[in-house]
């Protein structure tokens, strides 16, 4: 005689009908607040910012050279990781740049190169105002 199989008990849902038709008034209130502040912020007339249409934007910024740590140098261009690295060496070594055009003592950093970095250098003090002993 084969085994009696159980009835399978009647589907039943996670919510009542009462919360799945709350749960149903949520999402089309939440849909609807969506659609109001797309249109309130120019969906229809079409002046949302699309970022691929934007202009491309640089950042200026100014690094001092006897505080910045490499990875801010290593931001320079041109200047990479390793030559960053260089320079803050340097002014362990040496001691602080007593101006900018003394950046060129290190090893990879040209006339060439120094040209291109000098925009983003903040002024150091002069020779001049440097105190000596």
């Amino acid at each position: 005689m084969a085994p009696q199989r159980k009835p399978n008990p009647p589907a039943r849902w996670l919510l009542r009908r009462a919360d799945q038709a709350a749960v149903a008034g949520l999402l089309t209130l939440a849909l609807v607040a969506m659609a109001g502040w797309w249109l309130v912020h120019g969906g229809a007339r079409g002046n949302l910012i699309e970022l691929e249409r934007m202009p491309q934007a640089t950042a200026q910024f100014q690094v001092d050279l006897n505080a910045a740590d490499w990875p801010e140098l290593s931001q320079l261009p041109g200047v990479g990781e390793t030559l960053a690295q260089r320079i803050v060496e340097s002014r362990q070594t040496e001691g602080p740049f007593v101006d900018n055009d003394e950046l060129q003592r290190v090893r990879g950093i040209g006339p060439r190169t120094f040209e291109r970095i000098k925009p983003y250098l903040r002024p150091t003090p002069g020779a001049g105002s440097v105190a000596g002993p």
